[in-house]
This record gives structure tokens, sequence and C-alpha cells, in this order.
């Protein structure tokens, strides 16, 4: 499960990608650790055009995730696109996609002490983006902060390649790599959805130094 990544291409990067574009991120910083429930910045389809915003990271959870809790802390990735609670967010309204530059998969060996692997198209770091959803809701993330209504963002998984496999088994993030495999996933029909929902060929990533 990828619960960090990191952005540090600019606003420009990111606009170059999407004609007419309207950021309202303001001045976005280089954002080296995004975690879940932080703000980061994410594209979607706006009244004129597509949007860039800031969005907190995960989507609402299944109501039978928070039986028993005060908070819902959100579901930052999303495996089984047939499941009932995430059709409704399938639709090209919902859709958004995630720009970031590398991302991390948990190493757990017995014995060891859990330590993350971080993945990128390159040691460059190219701007690549997740194929995502969004939606606004009102729920309680942090007791302290009360309710709240937010823009709320998640990503799709997948099987993993081999690059993430030897390190995570169980699932990859479904990685856009080129400007027309964006506009697919904007704008396809929600039934041709699976078919997008891939993992990269093996070979695509390379492990990279944190600290580079």
């Amino acid at each position: 499960m990828c619960n960090l990544y990191s952005l540090t291409k600019g606003q420009d990067a990111i606009r170059g990608w999407f004609d007419g574009v309207d950021d309202q991120t303001g001045n976005l910083p280089p954002m080296p650790g995004i975690y879940p429930d932080y703000a980061a910045p994410v594209v979607c389809h706006g009244d004129g055009g597509p949007v860039l915003q800031m969005m907190r990271w995960g989507m609402p959870s299944p109501a039978f995730a928070l039986k028993g809790k005060k908070t819902d802390r959100g579901v930052t990735n999303i495996r089984n696109i047939a499941s009932p609670h995430w059709r409704r967010w399938l639709v090209p309204e919902h859709r958004c996609v995630v720009p970031f530059t590398a991302f991390s998969e948990p190493l757990n060996r017995p014995g060891e002490r859990s330590r993350p692997i971080w993945f990128a198209l390159g040691e460059d770091r190219p701007l690549v983006f997740f194929a995502g959803v969004w939606t606004q809701w009102t729920s309680v993330r942090k007791l302290k902060d009360g309710e709240t209504t937010d823009n709320r963002f998640g990503f799709l998984t997948t099987e993993p390649n081999a690059e993430v496999g030897a390190v995570h088994p169980k699932a990859m993030p479904v990685i856009l790599t080129t400007p027309d495999e964006v506009q697919a996933w904007l704008s396809a029909e929600t039934a041709d959805l699976p078919k997008l929902q891939r993992p990269l060929p093996d070979g695509a990533l390379q492990v990279i130094d944190p600290e580079d």
C-alpha cells in the first residue's frame, strides 16, 4: 500500500500537461513527503476545463470500516473498483490525476525494522501521475477538528510489476506516464476503466535514493 509519495517538480511542470488549466494552488513548494490526510495538488474536471487544486489525501471509508469508530481517517488506495462504495465516484466528473515524482512502498523483512523503498521513473524523477478519484465529503477526520467538509482524493492500485513486487507483492499504484494516458483516464467510459487499471511494464521503475 502506497502511503507516502513526493512531488518535487513545480507548478509549471504540472500545467504543461494540460491545456488551459485553472491553477488554484497558489504558491506550491516542493513536497518531498506527502502522507495520508496531507493536502496535495490534484487535477480534476472543472466547469471550464481542468483545474489544479489542493485536496486531502484519503477518500471516505466504507460504512463497515467505520463501525465503532468516531473518526474516518480515509482510504488512500483503491483496488476493488467493482465495489458499490467506489462505483459512484468512477464517473468522469469524479476522476482526477495526482502528480508525483516518486513513491514509496514499505519493505518488511522478518527481524528487520520496516523501511520505505522509493521508486521513480528515473534518477531525475520525471513528473507523472496517479490515476485517482475525488469527492467532497463531510466527516470527522480528527476529533480535535470536529466535523469538516473537504475535497478528498485517493488513487487506484493494481497488481505490482517486477520492481515493486520485489518489495511489496500485493499492489502498486496505477501510474499514467503520457498525456494520452492522463486524458484517457479523465475521459474514458466507466465500463472501460478496468482496462486502465494496470501495472507499469517490468523495468519501467527504478529504486532511488530519497536523499539525492
